[in-house]
């Protein structure tokens, strides 16, 4: 089982290190070819006024993640 609390919960501007992809994630193959794998550090740069998309930072690059992709993003604070 996974510990971890969603991407999409986590304030702005704070930093987070990925320990895992929910197994069942529709989007897990496409999050994955993003770049984002367990102990990725993501910097959470932003959000939109009603939360969704999510602004962040990783690999020297900007993304731009849906809530409903970013929750299947299990992470912890650094």
């Amino acid at each position: 089982m996974l510990n971890g609390i969603g991407l999409n919960e986590v304030e702005i501007k704070s930093k987070v290190k990925v320990v895992g992809i929910v197994p069942e994630s529709k989007v897990r193959r496409k999050i994955m070819d993003m770049g984002i794998v367990r102990g990725t550090e993501i910097f959470v740069a932003g959000k939109a006024p009603m939360g969704d998309p999510i602004a962040i930072q990783l690999r020297g690059y900007n993304l731009s993640l849906r809530k409903n992709e970013a929750k299947d993003i299990l992470v912890e604070l650094i």
